[in-house]
């Protein structure tokens, strides 16, 4: 019968192999009677599955199992253990304690078989500095993708009053759907004092105000945020968002971020994003994502009952992202687009020297700085419809090459005199052909 009492070695394996796969209560139910005594299964639980997920363990290994004491109905083994956590590869000695109880051997389990230095007093603490993205410059060092300043407005829950036709007031002067508004009230963190994000919008500077010509937009949204402060339980705060300092001029060239989906922290595993971080949706801003995001930092302490640090277990330095250089000038990149704004198509300058790329525009545009705020459901769909396409990046696109020797030929024409550079020769419309058997014209 004792031939076939499993060894502490083979069941401290399959103790460990339970936590990659957060099968907890299977680990619970390998523990002594006693050790049950001294922890329920709930308690157990939940610290178990706190700790190992907050330090995202995983590919657990154990090696040097050596059992240092047997006596029949009690047995010790010593063993190393690494795992890979959020901070980096945590490598540790232990030791696990079992007690034969009916004929089986139970683990006599205490905090330390999370971690050797851990009491049942202590806290283990996963804090994070968060990497700062690396800003796009123009060839002259100017900042055109960077940190900048946004409202964020919030709702303290507890200080609404008529609830119901406040959020209704609220959606409206914001244009947001006031479901969106209750469905962010109703998470599980939010308390009556809590301050709870539902919007973010344009900061508006006091020097702005000032101005003896204060811009027509500035005046309406300080309105609208005055309006905001009006009602009760509404709290507007600074917050660092991206900027974009071209806004139209260069929205399809810079492009933007946004907070990753799940889709994203699936496809990018193991690549440093979290669930706060952004990524690089278009333009230049998705084209150097890796260089621009950077990796964040993290430490993994253990925090004793008086909240003092106790224990380092792993650590891993901040990254902060590249800066990226680029060719353009903000200047020209400014005056190409104005020239253009209103017409359907893209216009590049360069550096006929060097090839370098000094300006590059598709209009009509769109602001890129909306995608930061959180466009509303208005903008979002005059945008989709508006027919000039202005979200469409035209110079992205393929188009038919024959165009890019008419300059060539022109310039023959004007040499020999054969085209009158003052003659009118109108606009045929979008597409010619010389004759029928060109076939279909699209």
């Amino acid at each position: 019968m004792s031939r076939n009492i499993e060894k502490p070695d083979k069941l401290l394996v399959e103790y460990m192999a339970h936590i990659e796969k957060e099968e907890y209560e299977s680990m619970y139910t390998m523990l002594t009677t006693k050790s049950k005594m001294e922890i329920s299964q709930e308690e157990y639980v939940k610290r178990n599955s706190n700790i190992y997920t907050g330090m995202e363990v995983e590919n657990i290994q154990i090696n040097n199992m050596v059992v240092q004491e047997n006596h029949g109905d009690k047995a010790v083994i010593s063993y190393d253990v690494s795992f890979e956590t959020i901070a980096g590869t945590v490598q540790l000695s232990n030791k696990a304690e079992w007690e034969k109880e009916d004929d089986k051997y139970r683990l006599k389990w205490t905090d330390s078989m999370i971690l050797p230095e851990l009491e049942s007093t202590d806290q283990v603490r996963v804090s994070t500095s968060q990497a700062k993205r690396g800003t796009i410059q123009d060839r002259n060092g100017h900042i055109l993708a960077g940190p900048g300043i946004a409202t964020s407005v919030g709702i303290i829950p507890g200080k609404l009053e008529e609830v119901d036709s406040t959020l209704e007031k609220i959606a409206e002067i914001l244009q947001i759907d006031k479901k969106t508004i209750e469905k962010k009230l109703s998470a599980e963190w939010v308390k009556d004092d809590s301050f709870v994000p539902i919007a973010t919008i344009t900061k508006v500077q006091e020097l702005d105000l000032m101005s003896p010509v204060a811009d027509e937009m500035v005046l309406k949204e300080k309105n609208r945020q005055d309006t905001l402060l009006a009602i009760s339980g509404i709290m507007l705060s600074d917050i660092e968002v991206r900027s974009y300092n071209l806004g139209e001029s260069a929205a399809h060239l810079i492009g933007y971020v946004q907070g990753v989906t799940a889709e994203d922290l699936e496809e990018h595993a193991g690549e440093g994003y979290s669930s706060n971080s952004v990524i690089g949706r278009s333009g230049m801003e998705g084209f150097f994502e890796k260089e621009l995001k950077g990796r964040d930092g993290y430490d993994i302490c253990i925090i004793d009952e008086n909240g003092n640090e106790k224990d380092v277990v792993a650590s891993v330095l901040r990254e902060d992202g590249k800066n990226i250089q680029l060719t353009i000038d903000s200047e020209l990149q400014k005056e190409l687009y104005e020239q253009f704004k209103d017409v359907r198509g893209y216009s590049v300058a360069m550096n006929p020297y060097t090839g370098e790329v000094l300006a590059l525009v598709s209009t009509p545009s769109y602001d890129n700085n909306d995608y930061i705020k959180g466009m509303s459901e208005e903008l979002w769909t005059s945008l989709n419809e508006d027919e000039n396409q202005p979200l469409y990046n035209r110079f992205r696109q393929v188009w038919c090459p024959g165009s890019t020797f008419k300059p060539v030929i022109a310039a023959i024409g004007l040499k020999t005199g054969k085209i009158d550079p003052n003659e009118d020769f109108g606009n045929e419309g979008l597409s010619w052909q010389k004759d029928e058997s060109w076939g279909l014209i699209m």
